[in-house]
């Protein structure tokens, strides 16, 4: 080092510069002597012994000087001047026209040449600021630090300083508690100056080196005596400024921190609140009572499309979401060299797979066993209409039968009475006996409504089995009077043959037109056009019979004709109604009319019907050519989603948005989704159970769809870690793409369609030998204990794959570049003064508050050696940070 060329000419010097050199030069030099205890009044005087500038040159470098003469002569005066010059001559300065004997002899210019000297040296020489150094450093240092001051602009160490206002800046930049800046002017410099002296001895241990009116009425005060002043100012705010970046390094950290305790609060809340929605829904699902009318089973049934169409699809998007969040933070505890995140007991993410496989589980048969119950009421609801109607017909037609079959009229009756009455009663038991397969009919509707648990069971019980007491006691009736008839029997002439002919052909037609008559109005339920076809073949069978019924209508009219015909020409004259019989001629036609008009009304219900079914099968149709078509857009999808996830062409944003239109895609065709599940609607409704055109249910397309949205969802999250892990890992594009090319090669997973029409895809893993053989074709020299070692990294779940996520990590772990526990202990030791604890005031004052208060909360109290009052153990506090024990 040289000095500066104007102490290598003549040595001149301006008064006013001189006056300004020798005022700061005595300031800087006693700052460092009163160390020693002692000072200097006169500059060029008090160094002439070499005494005191040999001590000031010890107290500014700590090294020891040789011992010094301890005479008085002129001679030892020079000897100690010379050791001092010696001494800094050996520090590699250069002096110039500087000798022992100009000092001793008390030259000013020379005395001040050699002080400005040691300031170069041990002052100024050192401070450097991007590779400059001692002026251009210290200048750079000044330019940086007041560049966002206004009316402040250091371009060099002379007229930059006159204002006052660049000295202020400097303080209040570093200790903006000392300085209203705001309240500065710039038309008082010497208002500022004085600030700024006063100010820096007071606060910062800088003494007044400079006069303010000097420095204002020169018109260019000396740069010497500025850089000397300046350069104070920067190594009193050295410390600041590496304390300042230790506490960034720790603000950094501690906002990862905070930020990841962030993100393992708002999973364990998510997870808790989606556990706990499961927990409610599966006990509904897994109520199978069923409800006693089909209106309250309706209302289940769309209370459960509601639940999967409203309720379920958010939990569904809520369970991607927490996937790809503890993906996510995973990432980023790996990447921060944080330990792995654990959640709490039972909210493991196989625990919300767990539960969720649960839900679906009890779901899966909840909607078919609905179904099956509203069948069983609609079967149910149509047997007890069947059982009232018969029942009806049946009660209506034994009224009064017990009645008259416990008379005994045959006991004073005439012949030709009693002869009636046996007549009478043939007819009746012939009667008797075409009911019996109507009570039958009974019997078996109320034993199919017991065995299907009819609601009201117990009234039907009731009923039948007073049907079926009835009819016993008719039987019983009926074979008594029969046996009363037959013992007077053999007292009574024939009876007339017509009369009996026609109560015995009477009576049977009768039957056979109540029967034609309930069949007509029987009540039927279908499912298909097949069925209603068969009913309508039935009845085009039953009408074709109508022209021999009318055959025998006629002949049993005829018969009547007959016996008035006798009566005309025989004179006999016919008193009362038949007497073997209680139907007459015009009961017959009545009769027969009723049944002529439920022929037609017949054929109306069923042709109405038969429309109903075809829309049903309409509506069928329209729902299998919607399913045909979205069922295998889904799979195609899939497959897409597949591709892109390993495929390596272009950048991973490239890849990211190539998914991002798949996504928005996907989202688009969401409308036909909606469109389907209304016409799912429309067939639940309509209570059509089944569909032979497609292969597709609701169900699947439901499944399908939900698979799709995670799958694309899961494949986007996966490219976010992968750009999350390059830009964290230094990794270029080349590098991920060599690194996917290997993973790729070895990757020798068969695509396999397993889940819902092979609509899921297991690709994008390896196993544990291909992993070797990839590793060794990149190089590395593996034995067993090495790639066991290695193995444990990249599956530490023991599950027998290795992800593309895995190995990127692998590849990029040796050379990351992350913080550690001592680079973040360095930085707190370097806030507290390198002492092995920190106060809560230096926390507070060299932190942020919120970041201040959280290292407070969380530091454990010190206990070791020379503990003050409130100290906290950081040492503990960082290796806790990554998960280490102390170090």
């Amino acid at each position: 080092m040289t000095q500066e060329d104007d102490w290598d000419r003549d040595l001149l010097l301006d008064p006013a510069w001189e006056k300004q050199q020798r005022k700061t030069f005595t300031a800087w030099c006693n700052s460092h002597l009163r160390k020693a205890g002692t000072q200097i009044e006169n500059i060029e005087e008090d160094f002439r012994n070499g005494l005191k500038l040999m001590l000031l040159l010890e107290v500014i470098s700590g090294e020891r000087l040789p011992k010094p003469d301890k005479g008085k002569m002129r001679f030892h005066k020079i000897a100690n001047v010379n050791k001092a010059l010696d001494y800094i001559s050996s520090k590699g300065v250069k002096l110039v026209s500087i000798g022992a004997e100009e000092i001793v002899d008390g030259n000013v210019k020379m005395t001040l040449g050699m002080i400005w000297t040691i300031i170069l040296r041990f002052a100024i020489q050192d401070i450097s600021v991007e590779e400059t150094s001692a002026k251009e450093g210290l200048l750079l240092w000044c330019q940086r630090k007041t560049a966002p001051y206004r009316n402040v602009n250091v371009q060099n160490f002379h007229i930059s300083w006159k204002d006052g206002l660049a000295l202020c800046a400097l303080i209040h930049r570093h200790r903006p508690d000392l300085i209203d800046y705001s309240k500065l002017r710039k038309d008082d410099p010497i208002g500022n100056l004085n600030t700024a002296f006063e100010v820096a001895e007071k606060y910062l241990d800088i003494p007044k080196m400079l006069d303010a009116e000097d420095i204002v009425n020169t018109p260019k005060p000396d740069e010497k005596a500025i850089m000397t002043y300046v350069s104070c100012f920067y190594h009193a705010f050295a410390g600041a400024e590496q304390a300042e970046t230790a506490a960034n390094r720790i603000c950094k950290v501690l906002a990862v921190n905070q930020e990841n305790e962030r993100l393992m609060e708002e999973y364990e809340k998510l997870a808790s609140e989606l556990l706990e929605w499961i927990r409610r829904t599966i006990p509904w699902l897994e109520n199978r009572v069923a409800e006693q009318t089909m209106r309250a089973m309706q209302q289940k049934l769309e209370d459960f499309r509601d639940y999967r169409r409203v309720h379920k699809p958010p939990r569904v998007q809520e369970k991607c979401q927490l996937e790809i969040n503890f993906n996510t933070l995973q990432t980023k505890l790996r990447l921060s060299n944080r330990p792995a995140f654990m959640p709490s007991e039972g909210k493991m993410v196989s625990d919300i797979a767990n539960a969720w496989k649960g839900l679906e589980q009890v779901e899966k048969g909840y909607e078919e066993w609905l179904l099956t119950e509203i069948r069983r009421l609609e079967r149910l609801d149509h047997l007890a209409e069947k059982f009232k109607q018969k029942c009806g017909l049946h009660e209506s037609w034994t009224t009064g039968k017990e009645h008259l079959l416990s008379q005994k009229d045959y006991e004073t009756a005439s012949l030709m009475e009693i002869r009636a009455l046996m007549r009478k009663h043939e007819a009746f038991e012939s009667d008797l006996a075409a009911h019996q397969d109507r009570v039958e009919q009974i019997a078996a509707i109320a034993q199919e409504l017991n065995e299907l648990d009819y609601h009201d069971a117990a009234s039907v019980n009731t009923r039948c089995q007073g049907i079926c007491d009835q009819w016993d006691n008719l039987g019983t009736l009926t074979q008594k009077r029969r046996d009363a008839l037959e013992r007077v029997e053999k007292l009574w002439e024939t009876i007339d043959q017509l009369y009996l002919e026609f109560a015995k052909r009477a009576a049977p037609f009768n039957n056979w037109m109540d029967g034609a008559m309930e069949d007509l109005q029987d009540m039927f339920i279908v499912h298909s056009i097949e069925e209603i076809q068969s009913l309508i073949t039935a009845h085009d069978q039953f009408k074709a019979t109508l022209p021999e019924a009318d055959k025998e209508r006629i002949a049993i009219m005829g018969i009547q004709n007959e016996i008035t015909k006798i009566a005309q020409t025989y004179g006999i004259k016919l008193v009362g109604v038949n007497p073997y019989t209680v139907l007459s001629p015009q009961d017959i036609t009545n009769k027969w009319e009723a049944v002529k008009q439920l022929v037609p009304l017949r054929d109306q219900m069923l042709q109405e019907e038969v429309a109903r079914q075809q829309a049903n099968e309409r509506l069928r149709r329209s729902f299998a050519a919607q399913a045909n078509i979205i069922g295998p857009w889904i799979q195609t999808k899939m497959e897409e989603i597949g591709h892109v996830s390993v495929d390596i062409a272009g950048s991973l944003e490239e890849q990211m948005n190539n998914l991002k239109q798949y996504e928005q895609n996907i989202i688009n065709y969401k409308s036909n989704i909606d469109k389907l599940e209304g016409d799912h609607q429309l067939i639940q409704e309509a209570l059509i159970f089944d569909n032979k055109h497609t292969n597709y249910t609701m169900e699947h397309i439901r499944v399908g769809w939900e698979q799709l949205l995670t799958t694309i969802a899961r494949t986007i999250n996966e490219v976010e870690n992968q750009i999350l892990t390059r830009d964290a890992k230094g990794i270029s594009q080349e590098q991920l793409n060599e690194f996917r090319a290997s993973f790729n090669h070895f990757d020798r997973v068969s695509e396999i369609f397993t889940i819902v029409f092979n609509l899921q895809k297991r690709n994008g893993m390896m196993d544990p030998d291909d992993f070797r053989a990839c590793l060794i074709s990149m190089g590395y020299d593996l034995g067993e204990v090495e790639f066991a070692r290695i193995m444990t990294l990249v599956d530490p779940n023991n599950t027998g794959v290795v992800t593309f996520q895995a190995f990127i990590d692998f590849m990029t772990r040796e050379t990351a570049e992350t913080d550690t526990a001592e680079q973040v202990m360095a930085s707190f030791k370097i806030l507290a003064s390198d002492k092995p604890y920190i106060t809560m005031e230096e926390l507070r004052r060299e932190l942020p508050p919120e970041q201040a208060e959280y290292c407070i909360s969380r530091m454990t109290k010190y206990v070791g050696p020379e503990a003050a009052p409130g100290a906290l153990d950081y040492i503990s506090f960082s290796s806790a940070l990554y998960g280490e024990s102390d170090l």
